[in-house]
């Protein structure tokens, strides 16, 4: 049952989330806005219960999301025999542009993790606890 709730409560975060998006008329995704409504929902004690079951459920049963995918592809063999080359280099690139933008975030923020780490920790050699 509380399963069934979490679904309940992705769908509706969803539906939200696209209905916020044609009311405003934003130009972003509405399941991408109802993920945002979802982060936020998340901080509602309440609501974990539900949506931890739902995805537990949903991660049992992953591999069966992938089957229309694999079926697509098959029905679309000549487009990948006249377009694979240029498909694989879009998401080789893509995936090393999304590799470095990662390491480039990581490293501009480690800095400051750092920074925040050294003042947490005494001094190195010092004896006892940090001074207060």
């Amino acid at each position: 049952m509380n399963a069934l709730r979490g679904l309940a409560l992705l769908l509706l975060l969803q539906a939200a989330g696209e209905a916020l998006v044609q009311i405003a008329r934003l130009a972003l995704p509405g399941p991408v806005l109802g993920l945002l409504l979802l982060l936020a929902a998340l901080q509602i004690e309440a609501l974990r219960a539900p949506v931890a079951a739902i995805a537990q459920l949903l991660l049992g049963h992953l591999s069966l999301l992938f089957v229309p995918v694999g079926v697509g592809v098959i029905t679309h063999l000549e487009l990948l025999d006249r377009h694979g080359l240029k498909l694989l280099a879009v998401i080789l690139v893509s995936t090393l542009l999304g590799l470095a933008a990662t390491a480039a975030l990581l490293r501009a923020l480690l800095p400051a993790a750092e920074r925040d780490a050294e003042h947490a920790l005494p001094a190195e050699g010092a004896a006892g606890p940090p001074p207060r």
